[in-house]
C-alpha cells in the first residue's frame, strides 16, 4: 500500500510551534515511507478565511523545506460535499434540525438538572411532517446531524454504550464510546460544512491512508471511523501526538507572534533547527540537529514520542540552532553570507561558526575582521610593544602562537595578562572565536592600527 498524508491546515492565521509539530511528523512519515504528502486548505469558512495567509501557509512550508506539488482546497470541492450529504441524507443517517443554539442551550441545563448526560436528545427525528411543514414556513432553515451508530436500531433513539476501537500509531490502543456523545452537526443551516464531514470526505476521495494529529482529536476520531463506515470506506490508520504546554505546563497561545514560522524566520531560526525542533520535542529521542529531511525521517520513530504534553522552551531551540550552525559547511550558508555582505570565504566561516547562535552573528564578526572596531585598550604600554613585534606578513594560523610566545618573552606577560589585553584591542570583545584563526583574517594593517590606537 502506498502510504499518504495530508497537512490540513485552515488559512484563517499564521502557522505557528503546533501546527508545524503537525506538518513536520506527517511530512516525515511521507519521506521515511517512500509515500505522498498533501497540502490540503481548509478554507470553508469564509469569513475568516483569507488569501493572505493562505500564501503565508505555502511560504511558511517552503521555507521549512516541507515542499510539495499535491494540493488541495476545500473551496474547489464543495460539489464533492454536496454529493456525499446527500448520500448521507437518503440513507437516513444525515437528519435535519430546527433548534436555536438558545434552545439547545436550555435543554442541556435541563438534563443536567436531572442527572442527565448534556447530549442531544435527538428530538428533531421525532419530528413529525408537519411539524416540518410549519418550521419551513415559519423560515427556519435545518441544520443537519449526523446519526451516530449507537442503538439497537433505526426506530431506537436512546444512546446506547457503543465502543469505536483503533490501534493509534503513537498512543496504542484507543476506543471512543460514541454512545456517551452527541450526534455531530455536519451541515450548518447556511449550507456550509463543518470540519468533521468534509475532512473525511476529501481522505476518502485522495485515497489518505495515515492520519497524524494532535491528541485534541481522538474523540473526533471516533465520530469520523462512524462517518467513514457510514460513507462505505474502510478508515485510515490514525496517530495522536501529544500537543504543546509552555514551561508552566499551559497550552501555547497561538497568538505569540513569536511563536509563528514568520516569527521564528524573523528571529534567525535555521529551517532545519525548527524542524528538528519540532520533530524530536517531547519524543525519547535526544534533542540533535539534523542537516537533512532524510537523516531526521530516518530517525522519527512514533513509538518514541511521549503520551505526555511536550514543553517547548524556546531556549532549547536556541542551543540546537547553535548546534546546526556548527555542524554546516560553508556551502550550506554561502548564498545567506553574500546577502549580509560577507565574502569571506569557507577561511571566515569555519573561524567564526563556532561561536555563532545565529547565522546573522556572522555579520559582528565580519565586522571585527573586515570592518572598523572601537578597540578596548588595557594596557597601553603593553599593547605598543606587542605591535612592535608583529611580525611581517603573509600570516597564517601560526602567526598568533609565534607571535604571543615573542611577546612573552620580551614583557614576561602570561596566562590572562598576556592574551586578554590583546583580545580586547583587536577584536573590541571580550571573547569569541579563536585569535589563531581571526588574526590571518584581520591582517597586519588592521592589527597594528588597533594596537595602536589612541597612541
Amino acid at each position: 500500500m502506498s502510504v499518504a498524508v495530508r497537512f490540513a491546515p485552515s488559512p484563517t492565521g499564521r502557522l505557528h510551534i503546533g501546527n508545524i509539530r503537525t506538518a513536520v511528523l506527517n511530512y516525515l512519515f511521507a519521506v521515511k515511507k517512500c509515500g505522498r504528502f498533501l497540502l490540503r486548505l481548509d478554507d470553508t469558512d469564509t469569513e475568516r478565511s483569507s488569501e493572505e495567509f493562505a500564501e503565508g501557509i505555502h511560504r511558511d512550508l517552503a521555507w521549512l523545506g516541507l515542499t510539495t506539488e499535491w494540493h488541495a482546497r476545500q473551496s474547489d470541492r464543495l460539489a464533492h460535499y454536496d454529493e456525499a450529504a446527500e448520500a448521507l441524507k437518503a440513507a437516513g443517517k444525515l437528519y435535519p434540525c430546527y433548534e436555536s443554539e438558545d434552545e439547545l442551550e436550555r435543554r442541556r441545563k435541563r438534563q443536567m438538572a436531572r442527572g442527565l448526560p448534556p447530549i442531544y436528545d435527538r428530538a428533531a427525528l421525532k419530528l413529525t411532517p408537519d411539524e416540518h411543514a410549519t418550521f419551513e414556513r415559519e423560515g427556519r432553515k435545518p441544520y443537519w446531524r449526523f446519526r451516530l451508530p449507537n442503538t439497537d436500531g433505526e426506530h431506537d433513539l436512546k444512546p446506547l454504550p457503543t465502543i469505536v476501537s483503533w490501534n493509534d500509531l503513537i498512543r496504542g490502543d484507543q476506543t471512543v464510546d460514541l454512545g456517551s456523545l452527541s450526534d455531530p452537526v455536519l451541515v450548518r443551516a447556511d449550507g456550509s460544512y463543518l470540519y468533521t464531514f468534509t475532512s473525511v470526505v476529501d481522505d476518502i476521495d485522495f485515497a489518505i491512508t495515515h492520519i497524524v494529529r494532535g491528541a485534541d482529536h481522538i474523540t473526533n476520531t471516533g465520530v469520523q471511523i462512524a462517518l467513514f463506515e457510514a460513507l462505505a470506506s474502510a478508515p485510515p490508520a490514525f496517530g495522536h501526538h501529544s500537543l504543546l504546554v509552555d514551561g508552566d505546563g499551559k497550552a501555547l497561545s497561538k497568538r505569540i507572534d513569536s511563536l509563528s514560522v514568520e516569527g521564528l524566520r524573523a528571529s534567525g531560526y535555521e529551517p532545519m533547527a525548527v524542524v528538528c525542533h519540532a520533530a524530536l520535542i517531547g519524543t525519547s529521542e535526544a534533542i540533535a540537529p539534523h542537516t537533512s529531511l532524510a537523516s531526521l525521517a530516518d530517525a522519527l520513530d512514533f513509538s518514541h514520542i511521549s503520551l505526555s504534553p511536550a514543553r517547548f522552551d524556546v531556549t532549547e531551540l536556541d542551543g540546537l540552532n547553535a548546534r546546526l550552525l556548527h555542524m554546516l559547511d560553508y556551502a550550506d550558508v554561502s548564498e545567506q553570507l553574500a546577502q549580509f555582505g560577507i565574502d569571506g570565504g569557507a577561511e571566515f566561516w569555519h573561524a567564526v561558526r563556532g561561536n555563532l547562535e545565529k547565522l546573522a552573528d556572522a555579520k559582528i564578526w565580519w565586522q571585527v575582521v573586515a570592518g572598523d572596531i572601537t578597540p578596548v585598550i588595557e594596557d597601553r604600554a603593553f599593547l605598543a610593544k606587542a605591535a612592535d613585534l608583529l611580525p611581517a606578513e603573509p600570516w597564517s594560523e601560526g602567526t598568533w602562537a609565534a607571535w604571543t610566545k615573542n611577546v612573552k618573552q620580551q614583557t614576561g606577560a602570561k596566562g590572562r595578562a598576556l592574551f586578554h589585553p590583546l583580545r580586547l584591542a583587536l577584536t573590541g570583545r571580550e571573547a569569541g572565536p579563536e585569535l589563531k584563526t581571526l588574526l590571518p583574517l584581520i591582517g597586519r594593517d588592521r592589527a597594528l592600527a588597533r594596537l595602536s590606537a589612541g597612541a
